[in-house]
């Protein structure tokens, strides 16, 4: 038995009385010279919050009755939540006096406060910070002469943090910068730091985004190690690797991606068969033929996990002499490739696939427009443009409606929300904001991904093998009962005793076009748990999958990468016993941390996304815009414009009447005259204020046309 396992099973004892950690060595007889390891697995399993150390230094197993470890949620208000996976749906509430130097982000223990009221939420007080996110944090400096303050960017941060004289790096008023702490803070007590690096003012080119990288700690630039090895790649292939593949280079492959892209991971290929089936080839780049397990490569993309996209920028996983470069399935010349070959029927089911490791040459380097003009008929010149694969994509929109309706017949759940496009000048200002289309070939490609991650998962669920999942759990179900009770208003339910995403798919079907539909499809969203990579096989209840993985972007997801070793050593006969140890102690930690770096991009790159609608708003106060009311709420209404853009009417703001949130009928009225607004009512504002700072965008409505009634 492991001494860690040893540890757990002596604190569980009934008999076990807190045990100092000289006590604790003893008792194993430890010996002085591997004392040292020792203390380090207690400190170890303290952090992860598996031990408790007393005050008295006495170490026992943390009682989940009574205690909970998690992460804070701050609020700018100073109170804050401890969101633990221990206790799914179910925030503990931390008072402002009761944080006790945790900030927001922070893992903590806390001591749950006996006596909860009957609809309130659990109280608690941190009483031990296990781990520290706020090392550094990036804000506005704030000049008061012989010292300054830091307003950090997070609003979740309740604190300004306290500069004194001499560690302002001579910072300029209204610079934003990056301040390392180094006192943390007590009640009624700001923390306290020192500025450690100066990025410039907000109006300077490129600060904001900086500002954004930094606040998500975010690696910019590679290692001289990591660079040095990715030089030495070559930048042709070995003849000698091809003569051990599957040769394909004949084969009629191509690529469909953005105008802009220039990692391309994937090419398809295509094959009506004469038994009224499709042979579909998906061949993804083999990033893991060049990126070796332990390499100071692979240990720098599994520290990325993910390439982040932030509009005029890429933070890579890898290097561009692989993602852009012998990585990227450029046309015209040969790559090495993991291919995965499906024969699927007219209903949609794969009856046999085979992947091999491969060799392509792409034929062409397609883009989405071009492609949808030709499948949707809208441009003439579509046809002549894309001569060279026109059958074959002809075919594939076949196969794309057959993949489609197998989905959707099964219960998988569309969210078709509008995602926007921010165009950028040179000096990276935002020149204008629309919304992003979702045409047939960006629909195409995804649903030839879905099939190959589901098949690829299937295949290694069933051979018993390790591997990384992506799993979307069932939702809650206290969440899917408030979401009930709030469909509720609209005259909508989810109709299924049990849960099951056919149910949740019916209701979309049903708001679809309705003025209700987006916000009850974020709230749905909201109800639904996220999705995660787990060593753990289990349900993608979004997409009523019940095996799912991410094999198909490996240059830019480092799980994808991993996933490629697995299926290379399984398929070439190495996968021993050894080996599937060894993947069971790596898998679970490569998941949680995959899963934490995905969730950083995605808030980084909204952040992003919100600071560059507040600037092109900020430019435009006074102008009018017809928009619809997006959601209702007890301090205003919310605005969505046609071009994505969403701005706050605040009550204040409303002076032709008193207004309030009537919640049960979930709409505002206006005291006096009646009036009412209500989601999805068309209206017209004009911009009066944009905090590019706060990332927040006012509006104000003129000339309304409301329901009043009489």
């Amino acid at each position: 038995m492991a001494i860690r396992e040893e540890i757990i099973k002596l604190m569980e004892g009934k008999k076990y009385k807190p045990l100092l950690k000289e006590e604790l060595a003893a008792r194993f007889n430890i010996g002085k010279g591997e004392q040292k390891e020792f203390f380090k697995v207690l400190d170890g399993m303290e952090k992860e919050g598996v031990l408790l150390k007393a005050r008295n230094d006495r170490y026992g197993l943390i009682n989940p009755e009574f205690l909970v470890i998690g992460r804070l949620e701050g609020n700018e208000k100073g109170f804050g939540f401890v969101i633990s996976k221990d206790r799914p749906g179910e925030d503990i509430f931390i008072p402002a006096d009761s944080m006790n130097t945790a900030m927001h982000g922070d893992k903590v223990i806390a001591n749950l406060i006996k006596g909860r009221q009957a609809g309130r939420k659990q109280e608690g007080e941190i009483i031990r910070v296990l781990e520290r996110a706020n090392e550094s944090v990036i804000g506005t400096y704030e000049d008061s002469g012989n010292f300054g303050f830091v307003i950090p960017d997070n609003h979740k941060i309740a604190y300004d943090i306290f500069i004194p004289k001499g560690k302002t790096m001579e910072a300029k008023d209204g610079q934003k910068v990056v301040v390392g702490i180094e006192k943390w803070p007590e009640f009624r007590r700001n923390p306290e730091g020192s500025i450690i690096e100066v990025l410039g003012f907000l109006t300077d080119k490129g600060t904001d985004i900086l500002s954004i990288i930094r606040q998500f700690k975010l690696p910019e630039e590679f290692t001289e190690e990591v660079r040095a090895e990715a030089i030495k790649i070559p930048s042709t292939i070995d003849e000698n690797e091809i003569k051990n593949r599957k040769d394909l280079r004949d084969l009629k492959t191509f690529t469909i991606d953005g105008a802009d892209a220039k990692d391309l991971d994937d090419a398809i290929s295509i094959e009506k068969l004469d038994n009224d089936k499709y042979r579909l080839g998906v061949h993804i780049a083999d990033v893991s033929h060049y990126v070796r397990p332990g390499s100071q490569l692979d240990r720098e993309a599994l520290n990325r996990g993910n390439s982040v996209y932030l509009l005029d920028r890429v933070i890579p996983m890898l290097p561009h002499e692989l993602s852009n470069g012998i990585c990227s399935l450029n046309p015209n010349v040969d790559r090495l490739t993991m291919s995965v070959f499906m024969d699927i029927d007219k209903n949609g089911k794969v009856v046999y696939h085979e992947i091999h490791e491969s060799v392509i040459n792409s034929k062409a380097r397609l883009v989405y427009d071009d492609v949808s003009d030709l499948i949707e008929g809208t441009d003439e010149k579509a046809a002549e443009k894309l001569s060279l694969v026109a059958e074959e994509l002809f075919i594939m929109k076949e196969l794309m409606d057959i993949l489609r309706k197998h989905r959707d017949k099964r219960g998988s759940i569309d969210f078709d929300f509008p995602e926007s496009y921010i165009e950028l000048d040179e000096n990276g200002k935002p020149v204008d904001v629309r919304k992003l289309e979702r045409r047939v070939a960006n629909r195409l490609i995804e649903e030839f991904m879905l099939v190959t991650n589901e098949t690829v998962a299937e295949r290694f669920f069933w051979e018993e093998i390790p591997f990384l999942y992506r799993i979307h759990e069932e939702p809650n179900s206290e969440r899917v009962e408030d979401f009930q009770k709030f469909i509720h208003n609209f005259g909508y339910s989810i109709k299924g005793k049990e849960l099951h995403p056919k149910d949740f798919q019916i209701l979309t079907q049903e708001i679809k076009g309705k003025r209700e539909e987006p916000v009850i499809s974020t709230l749905l969203l909201r109800t639904m748990q996220k999705a995660v990579y787990s060593a753990d096989p289990g349900i993608h209840f979004g997409l009523a999958a019940q095996y799912y993985s991410h094999f198909t972007s490996p240059i830019r997801r480092y799980p994808d990468l991993e996933i490629h070793r697995i299926i290379k050593d399984s398929i070439h006969g190495r996968m021993n016993q050894k080996k599937m140890d060894m993947l069971d102690g790596l898998l679970p930690e490569i998941a949680e941390h995959t899963s934490m770096t995905e969730r950083r991009a995605e808030e980084a790159e909204r952040e992003v996304d919100d600071l560059k609608k507040a600037q092109y708003m900020a430019e435009r106060i006074g102008e009018e815009y017809e928009g619809l009311v997006s959601s209702v709420t007890s301090f205003g209404l919310f605005v969505q414009l046609e071009n994505t853009i969403e701005g706050l009417v605040h009550f204040s703001n409303m002076v032709d009447d008193f207004y309030f949130f009537d919640e049960d009928n979930y709409m505002i009225v206006g005291e006096r005259t009646k009036t009412t607004y209500r989601l999805g009512d068309p209206v017209k504002v004009k911009v009066i204020g944009a905090d590019v700072g706060k990332k927040n965008i006012d509006f104000q409505l003129i000339n309304e046309e409301v329901d009043t009634d009489e």
